[in-house]
């Protein structure tokens, strides 16, 4: 059984997109699809696929944050064999689920995650910023997939067996933990980059400053995290994207607006990650598991 669960929020005008590419799939395995929202207008949008496709159903998220929700899911619908998870501001490629478990036929993989593609132009300077970002995270996790070594997975689109996972801890990144313990359990990791997922990212300062600041926070949190006496190992921090990031970056530009656009960046992520450990280390503004809306990711079009 294969249990596809997206953690929603306020998205009535993109969940049915989401839904749908999973719904156009060819999957030959006994699935099902929970949509977890807490808001009624997403609601009444899932509600009304439930009514013609036996697959979907809605789950009353208590609208505390998307950890929370999560943690109520997997207990309910612990039977399944590999749960799916991805968001309802998303959508995957016609052969994501095919990809994921084809993966899973190797008894040894235990967590695997897609490859987000970002649905902005690259005209623009936040567009831009998005798909090389987004390069530079799948060479790191193909550099790493292929040697066999810890990586974060995406939490646009990942999936893991059922049985190791026990409850999410909301204070931490949850798709970088789980990984973790399935490398501490023996078993292995993959990054499926023919499994992609769409993903619409901030296209102003103040959101892409706030999207990014959130999920640097949640990393932060991690510093003393454990797993069965085992430190989980730093893939993202300040240290990694200046080491292994810049030379990614200083290549990736094809002409001279792109090459002001990658310039623009530094000064852009040095900012985030100052006002991060500022707020984080100094103002003790850390990061708690809440649902936040980013309006301009919220439209596909």
């Amino acid at each position: 059984m294969i249990t596809i669960i997206i953690t929603s929020f306020k998205e009535p005008l993109t969940i049915g997109k989401a839904i749908d590419s999973f719904l156009n799939q060819n999957i030959k395995e006994n699935y099902e699809i929970i949509v977890s929202c807490p808001d009624k207008e997403t609601a009444l949008v899932v509600k009304e696929y439930s009514k013609k496709h036996r697959q979907v159903k809605h789950f009353q998220d208590e609208g505390k944050g998307k950890l929370l929700a999560l943690n109520k899911i997997i207990k309910e619908f612990s039977k399944s064999d590999i749960l799916i998870l991805t968001d309802g501001d998303v959508f995957v490629s016609e052969n994501s689920v095919h990809e994921i478990l084809e993966a899973f036929k190797d008894p040894k993989v235990g967590c695997v995650t897609g490859r987000p593609v970002s649905l902005n132009t690259g005209n623009s300077m936040f567009g831009y910023w998005s798909h090389l970002l987004l390069y530079g995270a799948h060479k790191a996790r193909l550099k790493r997939s292929n040697k066999e070594r810890y990586f974060t997975s995406s939490g646009y689109l990942y999936a893991f067996r059922t049985g190791i996972v026990k409850e999410f801890d909301v204070n931490i990144v949850e798709d970088a933990i789980i990984p973790f313990m399935f490398l501490v359990e023996g078993y292995k990791l993959k990054y499926l980059p023919e499994a992609k997922v769409y993903v619409k990212y901030p296209d102003n300062f103040d959101e892409w400053l706030t999207q990014k600041k959130r999920v640097s926070k949640a990393y932060l949190n991690m510093e003393k995290t454990t797993y069965k006496g085992r430190k989980v190992p730093k893939m993202k921090s300040f240290l990694n994207e200046v080491l292994e990031g810049t030379f990614i970056a200083l290549t990736y530009p094809r002409n001279i607006k792109e090459v002001f656009y990658t310039l623009m960046l530094f000064p852009a992520r040095l900012y985030m990650w100052f006002f991060t450990y500022y707020e984080s280390k100094i103002k003790k503004q850390l990061h708690t598991d809440a649902w936040k809306r980013i309006e301009s990711t919220k439209n596909h079009e």
